[in-house]
């Protein structure tokens, strides 16, 4: 293990900040000093201390306030140790043990972020991982591609290209170890003014990621077809950020008129799109819609996917194909800000796509959850019939609902729990809420990581909750 003085700067700055946050030396709320103000006063550069911050706030240790800055979120990890510390000694008798805080027994949790951890391929995977560390075991000392995997870029490209018609070379493709990353490698090399687009709503994370590394946000309003490109033709930026084929958190596909509207400006404006293919492989109505890359003949599409929404979350690995004028400014940035995941993890990927076992699990999970929408849908309309309307179905793994009620989504939440129902408003999409609300309130449900008979289960106490009958 390296010592600290043999540790890059980034990463001694994020030790040190993370320690202090986790000790409690920085209380919950504490402002950390700006990029500017830390590089003035440490004299180094900006960059390892980009990469610091971005680390703290990709694993919670910070949060991003909009034209804030970045705070310190201690509360949870302060939480937990206090638990630790409280915690009764097994000598303790049942009388001197603190009786235990009553908290609600959710039956039925529709988190939009969770996956059905029965469908990972637990077996295959241990097997390929095996493999990889065998076949591999004379690359073991040494480090990999800052861009990843030459066979593994070599693998997904064939993958994209039949799956998505996207057009990628290896030497293209970055893998990275999650959109946060990738977001906080993009804004090096975008070209032009350190402004961009966004959805609004839209991914929260993603705003956050750009705001640290500088960046004014300007939100671009969704609509039924997907962002706004009136509005956007009206802003001046040279990059936006969307969600075409699944929008977070709307569900609004975008069709191929707009898709088409949206190259046009990137090319009369000398802008970028950046296109978030994060659940493409999920699409359940109609047929699919060629993704924006796929279209793109000027060069002017950022294409990013993950492994994450179609394998497992706990993979912390993603890619992205870059257009070739952006390529040729990745090869000079440090690589404190390029570096690629676990080699053997890379290996391992690279296995399970090149012996078919990817495939396999994509159809595999398409049908699971194809199954599973089907029953969320059908138990909807079965339990709540027209007091709600349900858009954002015809593709991904969530769903928004409408309900016909004159309480607030607060409300709905608050009795769903209490019936031991989690639903979600994703009040974090909204940069800036609207001044006038919905007409009815909305929340958000997921179907992959629940089972049928729960769904069934949390359907019917929502109505009971919901509408008392």
């Amino acid at each position: 293990m390296p010592t600290e003085f043999e540790m890059p700067i980034y990463r001694q700055l994020y030790l040190q900040i993370r320690e202090m946050i986790v000790s409690g030396r920085l209380p919950d709320g504490t402002k950390l000093p700006s990029v500017r103000a830390l590089q003035v006063q440490l004299n180094i550069s900006k960059t390892p201390i980009e990469t610091a911050y971005q680390m703290l706030t990709s694993e919670g240790y910070v949060v991003s306030k909009p034209r804030s800055g970045l705070f310190a979120a201690t509360h949870g990890f302060r939480d937990a140790e206090r638990t630790k510390a409280e915690a009764p000694s097994r000598n303790a008798t049942r009388s001197e043990q603190p009786a235990p805080a009553e908290r609600p027994a959710f039956v039925a949790d529709f988190d939009p972020t969770a996956l059905g951890s029965d469908l990972f391929p637990w077996r295959t995977w241990m097997k390929t991982m095996k493999e990889a560390m065998e076949k591999r075991a004379g690359d073991i000392g040494k480090y990999g591609h800052p861009q990843g995997e030459f066979e593994l870029r070599l693998a997904l490209a064939d993958y994209l290209r039949n799956s998505r018609g996207v057009n990628a070379s290896p030497e293209r493709i970055a893998v990275g170890v999650g959109m946060a990353y990738s977001i906080g490698v993009l804004t090096k090399l975008l070209p032009g003014e350190r402004r961009v687009a966004v959805e609004e709503p839209g991914y929260h994370l993603v705003r956050d990621q750009f705001e640290l590394n500088g960046y004014e946000i300007v939100p671009v309003p969704v609509g039924e077809r997907g962002i706004s490109p009136d509005v956007l033709e009206q802003v001046s930026v040279r990059a936006v950020y969307v969600t075409p084929s699944h929008q977070f958190p709307t569900g609004v596909v975008m069709p191929y008129p707009e898709r088409q509207r949206l190259l046009e400006w990137a090319v009369l404006n000398n802008a970028y799109i950046i296109e978030d293919d994060y659940d493409g492989e999920f699409r359940y109505n109609g047929k699919p819609i060629p993704s924006l890359q796929s279209l793109d003949v000027h060069g002017r599409v950022v294409y990013i996917g993950t492994f994450s929404k179609a394998l497992t979350p706990a993979l912390r690995m993603n890619y992205m194909v870059l257009p070739p004028s952006l390529l040729a400014r990745l090869s000079d940035l440090p690589h404190e800000i390029v570096y690629a995941p676990s080699r053997v993890e890379q290996w391992a990927m690279q296995s399970f796509i090149e012996q078919g076992h990817w495939y396999r699990h994509i159809r595999k999970a398409r049908n699971a959850y194809r199954r599973k929408h089907r029953h969320i849908i059908d138990s909807i309309r079965a339990e709540l019939g027209d007091r709600v309307e349900i858009t954002g179905q015809d593709a991904g793994l969530h769903i928004r609902l409408t309900v016909k009620t004159g309480r607030t989504t607060e409300e709905l939440i608050g009795l769903a729990a209490a019936a031991g129902v989690k639903v979600y408003d994703f009040r974090k999409m909204w940069l800036t809420p609207p001044a006038v609300p919905p007409e009815y309130p909305q929340c958000f449900l997921g179907f992959a990581g629940i089972d049928g008979e729960d769904i069934t289960i949390g359907v019917r106490s929502l109505r009971r909750a919901w509408f008392r009958d």
